[in-house]
């Protein structure tokens, strides 16, 4: 089975860079490995501004389409935007675009060799489904992964309402625990769906991020703002303070990370796993709480390679009884795919 790093090599068309940033960076790395040049980069009208990016100028798309008579597009950042996606569907449509899958924490690279390795584990994973658009979600994510296909990755979109409406059970929470909390976006989504929520644990790691949480936590008393991050054991870990929703593990602040078994001592109904790598390590810290209280849960499979299948066969090994859902988010690439446990 080939991947598109062996279709890239075997191509006589020029190959042109959407985009620039760490996204960019982490593409051309790989692209380096596999002995593959980039022949220019392009960005969106308004973040052109006659800079250059690794030597090269950065052209528009009008230029590049001027330049050449066909290309083919590596898609070198994330969206979820709809004008965005838009534009990038718009783009496929005029040249071979593609969605090159890099992953978002430093982990193995998604390719036909890391398939095959894993192909018992995969499958595995995949009978673990509850329903058969679970089963269409993985199959569709594993072929955008391995060929950057956009197609799969359209057909894998489900609206964000469905899992909340019919494989979750909000009106049931009481207590619940938001690992990943961010800004509190997803605390405020939670309590306007289930309002009689009494109280939301909600940790996060980033300082600029736990500012923000911090303030909505003020406004709002049922939300418990805790700067903690996620982890297996009580330890000290650097995280990197930028802000950002993918903010992580890194060469930063020296941050408490804590298992959330040691953190909360009452039943706890529902916990967002959405921790920028380290679920592992959080599913871990909270598998006291998983197996006394069988809580409803959202775990993120979108940041190391190996999740799609590791975290799926970690939950049933923790308890065999849950009923797993793969949904996905309308996202560029494939981010926003969350297991749904019930």
């Amino acid at each position: 089975m080939n991947d598109l790093w062996a279709e890239l090599q075997k191509t006589d068309l020029p190959i042109i860079l959407y985009g620039m940033g760490d996204g960019a960076d982490k593409i051309l790395a790989v692209l380096s490995r596999y002995g593959i040049t980039v022949d220019d980069f392009f960005a969106s009208d308004g973040f052109v501004r006659g800079q250059t990016f690794h030597g090269k100028q950065v052209l528009r798309y009008a230029q590049v389409c001027e330049k050449y008579d066909d290309f083919i597009v590596l898609l070198a950042f994330a969206s979820a935007l709809p004008q965005v996606m838009d534009n990038i569907y718009r783009i496929a449509a005029e040249h071979t675009l593609y969605v090159p899958d890099v992953p978002v924490v430093e982990s193995a690279l998604f390719c036909a060799d890391f398939y095959r390795e894993h192909k018992e584990e995969f499958d595995l994973a995949r009978a673990l489904f509850a329903d058969e658009r679970s089963r269409e979600v993985f199959d569709q994510i594993i072929c955008c992964k391995l060929t950057g296909a956009l197609e799969p990755l359209k057909a894998s979109e489900c609206d964000p309402d469905e899992p909340w409406q019919s494989i979750l059970h909000p009106q049931d929470y009481r207590f619940t625990c938001d690992l990943g909390a961010y800004t509190g976006d997803t605390a405020k989504e939670l309590l306007s769906i289930a309002p009689q929520i009494r109280r939301i644990y909600a940790l996060e790691p980033d300082r600029r991020n736990f500012a923000k949480l911090s303030v909505y936590a003020q406004s709002e008393p049922r939300v418990c703002a805790l700067r903690i991050g996620a982890g297996e054991c009580e330890s000290t870990q650097s995280v990197r303070n930028d802000g950002g929703r993918g903010a992580g593990k890194g060469s930063g602040e020296a941050v408490r990370f804590a298992a959330l078994d040691r953190l909360v001592d009452q039943k706890i109904d529902y916990i967002k796993f959405d921790v920028e790598g380290s679920e592992r390590e959080a599913l871990l810290g909270a598998r006291e709480i998983i197996s006394r209280d069988r809580p409803e849960m959202l775990v993120s499979l979108y940041h190391r390679s190996e999740d799609l299948y590791a975290l799926p066969l970690l939950i049933h090994e923790l308890r065999s009884d849950y009923r797993m859902y793969l949904r996905r988010f309308p996202y560029i690439p494939a981010w926003d795919l969350n297991l749904y446990c019930v």
